[in-house]
């Protein structure tokens, strides 16, 4: 049976995978990033699911329960599937930025992709997320 996009189980899998990946972990731990990082779909009200990066590595994950957000980063279903499909690149990204297919609830895109040491990390992180039902 296949997980509920961003349901627990799925965001608990995202953060194995996110822990694992030195793309994603590593870099961000250079950056310091520490984070809570939403995930859902614009027409609700809330997002799904919520991980909380520490100095780069996810420490907890799983739903949203009204923690206080960083990024809360929102597309159509459709959109989150094509994605996993086939990560983008920074280029469609963008240009899903600019067309609101992929929406910030929280958080300021433009900032992020103009700092090397996120941006990078950013983009592979959709990558993570096709590999979750793997």
């Amino acid at each position: 049976m296949a997980m509920e996009m961003f349901g627990p189980q799925w965001m608990a899998r995202f953060q194995q995978l996110w822990n694992d990946s030195p793309e994603v972990c590593d870099r961000l731990q250079k950056a310091s990033f520490t984070s809570s990082i939403a995930y859902g779909f614009p027409d609700e009200e809330k997002p799904r699911g919520v991980l909380v990066i520490e100095h780069g590595k996810a420490v907890q994950a799983g739903a949203y329960n009204g923690e206080k957000l960083d990024w809360d980063l929102r597309a159509s279903e459709d959109s989150w599937r094509k994605w996993m499909d086939k990560p983008p690149g920074g280029m469609a990204l963008g240009q899903a930025f600019v067309t609101r297919r992929l929406r910030f609830f929280a958080g300021n895109y433009v900032q992020m992709m103009k700092n090397p040491l996120l941006a990078g990390p950013f983009i592979k992180h959709f990558g993570l997320m096709g590999r979750i039902g793997q």
